[in-house]
């Protein structure tokens, strides 16, 4: 963005058009001197070197130092009854700028940025007469820069604020979701950091409803050594599996066909007959299929000792008929706590996992009472 601001700018002020300039002023020896400057031609404009800054509950700082231009153009002057013509060449040197851009947000969530300072400040300026008085008046010093904080701020409103506001703040995710992050309020800048509060929401892409909780408090720690720090609470996971179960995505089959052949198990009512003697009675020798689904969207929790998930797993078991059609077995509802440790060592997430005590309860089935 600061590359780009800087070349845009640059472009800007080489293609002002400046206006001619007359007055009066006095010269020593020459006395007094009417002089007339046309045909200003703004050869070019360089910013060689700036930086950006941070300013407290502003935004960004531009600074431009060392800046110059060049400029040709026509003198006409009238000293006394002496009247005399020729042309020019002016290069101001060590220009100073600075801008102050205030950042903010629309009711869309989009960046927004406007022109809230802007000063300039010159301190060497050259310039070169022609012609046969022109060495008589290489005093004259009323040439003065376009007015470059003028051209600022219409450069901002004309090139960089309408380039903000093509950025996205939606994104597709894959076939089922997309995710929001435009801005919940505006950037918030302060000595040593800038600030941007991401709505961070997954939603789903055929039909987006209203998340039923709400987000979550998120500080980051007041840490400074590294650049970029990036912060996602609970809310951000929570509401990609509501997405996903809202979108049914939630969803999967096991069959055995998925089962790898070195594996000498099978899912069939043989094998199951073990547990539950009814199913070869009732469906001898047929292969059986699996449906996971959840009842609800799994719900995270993020705290000091890491991560916490209590998911709720409905498994409906199914014979697969000669005909190829489904018979309803029995359902079982599996409930688990898993918790998570994250670290980050050596640039690398580590972390471990632990899957606390299981509970699997029978709900209801189609091949009489069993234990579990």
């Amino acid at each position: 963005a600061h590359q780009h601001g800087i070349t845009v700018l640059e472009k800007e002020l080489a293609h002002v058009k400046l206006p001619d300039i007359s007055g009066d002023t006095r010269i020593k020896v020459l006395g007094k001197v009417h002089y007339e400057l046309s045909r200003l031609d703004l050869r070019s404009f360089h910013l060689p070197y700036s930086r950006i800054s941070l300013v407290p509950n502003v935004g960004l700082q531009v600074s431009i130092s060392n800046a110059f231009a060049d400029m040709d153009g026509n003198w006409r002057v009238k000293i006394h009854f002496i009247r005399d013509h020729g042309s020019f060449h002016l290069k101001v040197e060590n220009v100073y700028i600075k801008i102050n851009l205030k950042l903010g947000s629309d009711a869309y969530g989009k960046p927004t940025v406007d022109t809230s300072y802007c000063n300039t400040r010159i301190s060497k300026v050259k310039v070169h007469f022609s012609g046969k008085l022109g060495a008589a008046i290489t005093q004259l010093r009323c040439i003065s820069l376009p007015q470059v904080c003028d051209i600022v701020v219409k450069s901002v409103h004309k090139d960089l604020q309408p380039y903000v506001q093509t950025l996205p703040v939606t994104a597709r995710v894959d076939a089922t979701t997309g995710i929001d992050y435009s801005l919940v309020e505006p950037p918030t800048a302060s000595t040593r950091s800038l600030d941007a509060a991401l709505k961070g929401e997954f939603f789903s892409l055929a039909n987006r409803s209203t998340v039923p909780f709400p987000p979550l408090a998120l500080a980051l720690p007041p840490d400074h050594d590294r650049m970029v720090y990036f912060g996602a609470s609970s809310y951000f996971f929570n509401t990609a599996g509501f997405a996903y179960h809202a979108a049914g995505a939630l969803v999967f089959e096991i069959t055995d066909a998925m089962i790898p052949k070195t594996v000498d198990f099978h899912l069939n009512t043989t094998t199951f007959s073990a547990f539950i003697p009814q199913l070869e009675e009732m469906y001898p020798d047929m292969l059986m299929k699996f449906r996971l689904s959840t009842p609800s969207a799994p719900f995270l929790n993020v705290g000091p000792g890491g991560l916490s998930l209590k998911p709720v797993v409905d498994i409906q078991a199914y014979a697969i008929l000669p005909n190829s059609s489904l018979a309803p077995l029995f359902l079982l509802s599996l409930v688990s706590n898993v918790s998570a440790v994250i670290n980050v060592k050596s640039g690398h997430i580590v972390g471990s996992l632990d899957v606390g005590r299981m509970k699997l309860s029978l709900k209801h089935s189609d091949v009489g009472t069993f234990q579990v």
